[in-house]
C-alpha cells in the first residue's frame, strides 16, 4: 500500500514540475504581457538622466519606457542626437546626425492625433541594403499606456533604412513601423517581427514631432 502511494505521488510531482517548466517556456516566448509596465517601477523611480528635455515624452514615459531597456544600457545617460524641431524633417538629416554613432538609439514620435508611439534599435539608425539589428529591438506605443511589443522570433526584420523610407519589423509586406524620407508622413500595421498592434490612431499619420535619443 505505501509502496503504492508512493508511485502516485511520484509522476505527480515530475507532472508538476514539467507543467511549470512549460509555463515558464511560454512566458519567454510569448509577447510581452502588460504587467511588467507597471511592476517593476519601485526599482526604478528616478529614471535616466537625459542631456537635454524631450519635446515628445514627459518624465512618466521616460521612466516607463526605460524599465524595458536591456540591462546593459541601465544608467546610460540619454544623448538627443536628432529632433526634428532643431534640425529639420529629413531622413538624410537623420542618418547624417547618426554617423559616429554605433550604441542603441530610441525612435520617439508624436502624431497630428497627438499619439506618441516608437521603438527601440540595438544599433544606430543607418542606410542599409538589407534588415539589421538584435532581438533586443522592440516597438512601442502609449496609448495611453505604454504598450511594449518585443521580438517574437519569427523572422529578423527589425530595421532597414534607404533614402526613401526607414523600415521597423516587417511581415506579409507589411511594416510595423515606416517613416518617408521627409519624416513627414509615416504607417503601421501588424507585423511578424513583433505581433505588434498597429501604434497609432490610424494606420497612416503624419508625424509632428521626432526625436531620436543615443543610448550609449
Amino acid at each position: 500500500m505505501k509502496g503504492r502511494w508512493r508511485y502516485t505521488r511520484l509522476p505527480s510531482q515530475v507532472d508538476d514540475a514539467l507543467s511549470a517548466e512549460e509555463g515558464e517556456k511560454e512566458e519567454e516566448e510569448t509577447a510581452p504581457a502588460p504587467a511588467p509596465v507597471s511592476a517593476p517601477a519601485p526599482e526604478d523611480p528616478v529614471g535616466p538622466q537625459l542631456a537635454e528635455a524631450s519635446h515628445v515624452l514627459g518624465a512618466s514615459e521616460i521612466r516607463q519606457l526605460s524599465l524595458h531597456l536591456p540591462p546593459r544600457i541601465t544608467g546610460h545617460p540619454w544623448s538627443l542626437a536628432f529632433c526634428t524641431s532643431r534640425d529639420g524633417f529629413s531622413l538624410r538629416s537623420l542618418y547624417r546626425q547618426m554617423e559616429g554613432h554605433s550604441g542603441p538609439v530610441l525612435l520617439v514620435l508624436r502624431d497630428q492625433d497627438g499619439q506618441m508611439f516608437g521603438a527601440f534599435s540595438s544599433s544606430a539608425i543607418r542606410l542599409s541594403k538589407s534588415f539589421y539589428g538584435t532581438g533586443e529591438t522592440f516597438l512601442f506605443s502609449f496609448s495611453p499606456q505604454l504598450k511594449v511589443f518585443k521580438w517574437t522570433g519569427s523572422n529578423s526584420f527589425f530595421v532597414k533604412g534607404d533614402l526613401d523610407s526607414l523600415m521597423m519589423g516587417s511581415g506579409s509586406g507589411q511594416f510595423g513601423l515606416w517613416l518617408d524620407g521627409d519624416l513627414y508622413h509615416g504607417g503601421s500595421h501588424p507585423c511578424a517581427t513583433f505581433n505588434n498592434e498597429v501604434l497609432a490612431r490610424q494606420e497612416q499619420f503624419c508625424i509632428k514631432e521626432l526625436e531620436a535619443w543615443v543610448l550609449s
